[in-house]
């Protein structure tokens, strides 16, 4: 039984993710709270090993690919058009919040040196990138906001990393220089974003010469691995690389790549990212709960009670900064202000209130030294996991849970931009085909009738599009007829009229179909 039990395991814990996702679709409460509370509780039973949570393995596996997949489906466009509220908060806020978190922990332990709090403050200042998308993707919320969320939780990772890292190193040797963090901060930056692009541009270059799905697969996924070991060796900002070469890769990859690869990998990696996501928040429960057991219980309210007052000054600091650096930049410079408006006050304060922190925090906790470079223990190590480990609970918890019904108060309008920049697209895309059909007329690729039968395609096509809002009935009857030739199949070929792989090729069909019908009102 023994030399099973790690897969046994390994195989509950892969259920439970599964089925906590499914149900929490139907619950009020977010997936990642329920992951992290089902972690609490299965690190809870008596004789569950708990996995020992490296600080690597979460900067090695986990964060890579989640940085880089998140860049990908970030729209370059509107991470461009939103850089200042994205830069003042990955930069600004992070700074902001290390510097009250290090004065307020300060005040509780006075003893703690300086560069021991502002490393607390680096580690619970960024919030984490797929907390917030896990709870905001799915409700109505405007393009904007989620935009400034996802970009800001891709840029603050590495802000909070450059700050963390020098202040260990002065806690670590006693030595501190805050113009060399700046600068290094800027080179660190830059080179990791030149890293990133170099990658990403050797994928492209691989996969516009493979011309076969699964190398292109495997290409894009070993991509986010190759930029961050790279940017490590190099000591620069890997967060960035990861983060450059997914948004690259974004840009050009459509043009590297084949319609099935494109099909296939959007499916691989939205497979990966699920699995990640899930067994991170459930890994974070398990951690929270391994903590609590080996500490004594008298212990406990001491090393909560500072954990929840940071937490609080963390969401404090957040729910001013947010509408200052909105409203000042505009009172300030009038070019602003004429150029992009102030948001309405619902996204400033929804931008405000979704801070949820999460495994970075906790692994950038977990990875402080244990030990000075004189060899005495490091100080406080213990009160800043038990601190980290409150904001991310508090933060998740309070926040997660509130963020769904606070979203539906504030009853924000459908956005129809993105509906019309639809439409016009298709418009203009079939415009463009017939003049290719016309071109193929005249150098006589086409035949007359071919032609006409192309034409009237494409009239169907552009009269489908104009009647978006009836398509839906009739997609209702399409579905139906579509599932009615698949039964007719499955007889066939359970009567031995045809072969498994005539039936397989013919559903494939009919899916692709399937899938093309969806598509059309996503």
């Amino acid at each position: 039984m023994n030399d099973h039990s790690p897969i046994l395991v390994g195989l509950a814990f892969a259920t439970l993710v599964v089925a906590l996702t499914a149900f929490g679709r139907r619950l009020p409460i977010p997936a990642p709270v329920l992951q992290v509370l089902a972690g609490l509780l299965l690190a809870a039973i008596p004789g569950i090993a708990v996995p020992e949570l490296e600080p690597d393995l979460v900067f090695f596996v986990f964060l890579p690919p989640i940085l880089w997949a998140a860049a990908f489906f970030t729209s370059l466009r509107e991470f461009k058009a939103n850089r200042r509220p994205i830069g003042l908060l990955a930069i600004g806020l992070v700074v902001a919040t290390t510097a009250g978190v290090a004065i307020v922990a300060r005040m509780m332990f006075p003893e703690m040196p300086w560069a021991v709090a502002v490393a607390l403050g680096a580690i619970v200042s960024p919030p984490d990138a797929v907390a917030a998308a896990a709870v905001v993707s799915r409700l109505p919320v405007p393009r904007r906001v989620i935009v400034i969320l996802e970009g800001e939780s891709l840029v603050n990772d590495a802000s909070a990393l450059v700050l963390y890292r020098t202040a260990v190193v002065a806690a670590v040797t006693g030595v501190f220089s805050v113009g060399e963090s700046i600068v290094r901060f800027f080179l660190d930056a830059g080179a990791g974003v030149l890293i990133g692009l170099f990658v990403s541009w050797l994928i492209v270059w691989a996969a516009k010469r493979t011309h076969d799905e699964l190398p292109e697969i495997l290409l894009t996924l070993a991509g986010p691995y190759a930029a961050w070991i790279l940017a490590e060796e190099l000591h620069v900002s890997a967060v960035l690389a990861c983060v450059a070469g997914g948004l690259y890769l974004r840009q050009h990859l459509s043009t590297a790549v084949g319609p099935r690869s494109r099909v296939q990998s959007r499916a691989v990696w939205d497979l990966l990212v699920f699995v990640m996501n899930a067994m991170i928040f459930v890994l974070l429960g398990m951690q929270f709960t391994a903590l609590i057991k080996s500490t004594a219980m008298s212990e406990l309210p001491s090393l909560l009670y500072p954990g929840l007052i940071i937490s609080v000054v963390v969401v404090v600091v957040r729910l001013i900064w947010v509408p200052v650096a909105t409203w000042l930049p505009r009172w300030l410079s009038a070019e602003v202000a004429r150029r992009d408006p102030a948001p309405p006050k619902r996204s400033v304060a929804l931008v405000a209130w979704t801070s949820m922190r999460g495994i970075v925090s906790l692994a950038t906790a977990l990875a402080l030294p244990l030990t000075l470079a004189d060899g005495t223990p490091f100080p406080y190590r213990q009160e800043v996991l038990y601190i980290t480990m409150c904001v991310i609970l508090f933060t998740l918890v309070v926040q997660g849970c509130t963020l769904a019904p606070i979203i539906r108060r504030m009853a924000f309008k459908p956005e129809t931009h993105h509906r019309q920049e639809e439409q016009f697209a298709r418009i203009e895309a079939v415009r463009r085909a017939q003049d290719e059909l016309e071109d193929a007329v005249r150098d006589g690729t086409a035949s007359p009738e071919d032609a006409q039968w192309l034409k009237s395609e494409l009239r169907d096509r552009v009269d489908r599009y104009r009647a978006m809002d009836r398509m839906h009935s009739r997609d209702k009857v399409r579905g139906r007829m579509r599932e009615a030739e698949r039964r007719l199949l499955l007889r066939l070929r359970n009567e031995g009229a045809i072969s498994d792989e005539v039936l397989r090729e013919l559903e494939e069909e009919l899916d692709l179909d399937a899938m093309r019908g969806q598509g059309h009102h996503h």
